[in-house]
């Protein structure tokens, strides 16, 4: 199979490649073709690279596969699954509540056509319970995993060199690694560094997730439903203290359709 047909949807900046469904198997678990068309100068260009499959149990939507641009399988992505829900309801004609299963488990999504192309998609994320505090910052698994440090001068922090080194310092596997701070109206603000892409990416969503509920395990707010301000955009978290950790925990936001297109696979 020399092309294929894809879409492209961001989510607050998080951008991704979605494949057509009948040309899942011309990609999927190839890694290199998978890091070729995340390729911002060579291929489509994005964040990561997503395949909608087709359900298989009962009540089951679909099912989500999630790509890093380096071309391996990885965790949860939160802004990945509210563009694929956009996705399912505007290509695959689903319906505004959907169920799908991704490596973590299954999920919920609501999507609100805002107006043609531009969603707003709210998901439910995993449970979390357990929240660790470590000598440099907070870490908690939201289907990802995530370091959440406290800093001064969000604008200028060096998130590249900072985001790599506590990045590293996670074992083999690592972590994604974010950076918040309180402006000077309370709106919180992120950026982080995730694993798989290797820098700053313009949101994350489970690492929004996770610094919503550490401003929140550390006493910073009261709220239990956060809006903070990414590089890319707004997003929101809400959700239930419980035990130690949170239940019904839903991100919300923006998922913008951008483009379709075709692409040949044997060039190089």
């Amino acid at each position: 199979m020399a092309t294929i047909d894809f879409f492209k949807y961001q989510g607050a900046g998080n951008d991704f490649v979605i494949v057509r469904p009948e040309f899942n198997k011309a990609v999927k678990d190839k890694t290199a073709l998978i890091e070729r068309l995340c390729d911002r100068r060579f291929g489509i260009g994005a964040d990561g690279l997503i395949l909608w499959e087709k359900g298989q149990e009962e009540g089951e939507d679909f099912q989500m596969v999630y790509y890093n641009s380096d071309g391996r399988e990885s965790t949860l992505c939160g802004n990945g699954g509210r563009c694929i829900a956009a996705f399912a309801f505007q290509v695959q004609e689903l319906p505004q509540s959907m169920q799908f299963t991704a490596i973590d488990g299954p999920h919920q999504a609501e999507v609100e056509e805002q107006s043609p192309g531009n969603y707003w998609v709210r998901l439910q994320m995993p449970d979390v319970k357990e929240v660790k505090t470590t000598n440099k910052g907070m870490w908690m698994d939201t289907g990802s995993p995530h370091h959440v440090e406290f800093v001064k001068n969000l604008a200028t922090y060096p998130v590249e060199d900072r985001g790599r080194e506590i990045r590293n310092s996670y074992g083999t596997a690592g972590s994604n690694v974010n950076f918040i701070e309180f402006d000077a109206q309370g709106e919180l603000g992120i950026r982080t560094y995730e694993r798989g892409v290797e820098g700053e990416t313009l949101a994350c969503g489970t690492g929004v997730t996770a610094a919503a509920l550490a401003a929140y395990q550390q006493g910073l707010t009261a709220k239990n439903k956060i809006g903070l301000q990414a590089q890319g955009g707004k997003l929101q978290v809400e959700f239930e203290p419980h035990e130690g950790g949170f239940k019904n925990v839903w991100l919300s936001g923006p998922a913008k359709f951008v483009f379709k297109g075709t692409i040949d696979l044997e060039k190089p």
